[in-house]
Order: structure tokens, then sequence, then C-alpha cells
């Protein structure tokens, strides 16, 4: 797969890494910290020699209880950074956003891959015009589509009644993995209908959307059965309320939780991990690697 200017190719045991750079003075791990052009430089040259295969950059924040941005202001919090990276370093940018047209004017700017938290579905849960599949296939760029029922779910409560009636669908919605699995699938579909080229799609679990602790903890476990399918798998799950649950820990503190989460996923086979600290993952994950290849 071609991101940017990178041949990524996949082999079990290697996981490239995507560092987290947010833009945004509300993110729930590092809310502020680099909001200013120059800080996030610094920061993005920073994860590159720890050794980022990717930077991902978001400009509003989705933790729960966020406050929205305006398009506007979204494009020009991530298009003036996302120049600056351009102007001075080689590495492919991704850009984290559910919203179409900023997505669509950020590839228009020179983004390489697209990173949507709904998959594709947010028009089809919220029947709000979304035209993000389109906008993707027409820039022919590889995106990464997340698990996210979210709106789906809220319906379902509101309708239970009318769940009640299907034991395989009340199976399906009691059983994470496989809840997952076919939201994703539904993502693909949506993805190649639109044009979207088969080889540019990566899935991603959506670990800490619409799921419980226990059902956070059923996907982490359950990696091995999303790295079945014929996609490259990405998982998010750095410093995440999964890790604190378990833990008792702040979010200053996940990083050891997010580190084992990141081995999980090397074990499992996925292809991607996005994270914060990309100098302590990198060394798990080669360690990992080194097992794996012995």
């Amino acid at each position: 797969m071609r991101i940017g200017n990178r041949e990524f190719s996949f082999s079990r045991g290697h996981v490239y890494i995507m560092g987290i750079l947010n833009v945004t003075p509300d993110s729930f791990s590092d809310g502020g910290r680099f909001d200013h052009v120059d800080r996030a430089l610094y920061h993005a040259e920073e994860m590159i020699k720890e050794g980022a295969d990717l930077i991902d950059i978001g400009g509003e924040s989705t933790r729960p209880g966020y406050l929205p941005v305006e398009e506007a202001e979204e494009i020009e919090r991530v298009a003036t950074v996302m120049k600056a990276i351009r102007e001075r370093l080689e590495i492919p940018i991704s850009v984290d956003s559910y919203k179409w047209r900023v997505m669509d004017a950020l590839l228009k700017e020179g983004a390489d891959l697209a990173n949507d938290i709904w998959g594709l579905r947010y028009g089809k849960f919220s029947g709000e015009e979304d035209r993000m599949a389109e906008v993707v296939a027409a820039h022919g760029v590889p995106i990464v589509l997340m698990h996210n029922d979210a709106l789906a779910r809220n319906r379902e409560e509101r309708t239970a009644e009318q769940y009640e009636a299907s034991c395989q669908e009340a199976a399906e919605r009691d059983d994470v993995i496989r809840r997952v699995k076919n939201g994703l699938l539904d993502s693909v579909r949506i993805a190649k209908q639109a044009g979207i080229a088969e080889e540019h799609l990566i899935l991603d679990p959506g670990v800490g959307f619409a799921k419980t602790q226990a059902e956070n903890l059923k996907v982490l476990q359950g990696l091995g059965t999303l790295t079945e399918l014929p996609y490259p798998v990405l998982l998010a799950a750095s410093r995440k309320s999964v890790i604190g649950n378990a833990l008792g820990l702040p979010v200053n503190e996940r990083e050891e939780g997010t580190m084992t989460a990141s081995v999980m996923a090397a074990l499992a086979g996925c292809a991607f991990v996005r994270v914060h600290d990309v100098k302590k993952n990198r060394r798990a994950l080669d360690m990992a690697e080194h097992i794996l290849r012995a």
C-alpha cells in the first residue's frame, strides 16, 4: 500500500506506528500542548526521530463530551500545521476527521491518508449529508475505516422492543467481535461502492467508541479474528479509558498499558498502531518483532 511518498508492506510481526498530533486545546490526552504551529512542528519532528512512520493530525477532539469545532476552524488548524510539516519533514500525513468538507479541503492541501472515526457510516446513522466516501474516492488516497456504531446503538435503546423480536440480531448486538466485524465489513462495502480501491482500505476496531469496558477488553482480546480479514488492521488504544479503568490510572500514566496493547496488536497480526508516545511503543514493538521472527 502506498501512502504519500512511502510504500507500506505488511508482514506478520512488523507494526508501523502512526504518531498522534492533536492540534486542539481539548484533546483528552494532550489538549493544548501542540496547538501552536512551532510546538506542533517540533513534536512531529521528535516523533519521526523516535520511529513514527506516519503522522495523524486531528483538529477536533473526539473524546467523550468534546466541543464541536466549526469546519473552517478545523481546516485552518490542520492545514497550517500540515503545511509547516510538509515544508520541513518527509513523512506521510493522515487527517483525522469525519466531516467530508474538512477532509476534501485537507486532501486538496496534500494530506495522504483519510482517517474517519465513523468508517463512512456517519450519514447512514445521522441522516445528514455525508459525501466522505465520494471525496476519498475522488482523491484516490487510502482510508482508515473505524468501527463506531454509537448513533445506531442509541437508536436500538430507543426501540428495544423491535430488537427483542429477533434473537439473531440480539445475539449480534451482544457479541462485540461479531458486531465490530460486521460493522467494518459494512464500511468496506460502502467504500467499494463509492469506488475506493480495495487495496486502499485499513480497518480500525474502534476501541473506546460506543463500547463498554468489558467490550473494549474483548475487542483487544479478539484482534486476531479481525486480522483474518483481507485488510490491514490499525489499533488505536493509546491512553484510552479501557487502560485507565483496568489499571486505575489517570491519562498521563497509561503508557505501560498502551505498550501492552501495542504488543498484543503485534501478536495478533495488526499492521499499525496509533500512539502518543512513539519512542516507548517503537521499542516494545521492535522487541516483539524480534521474538516473533526468532
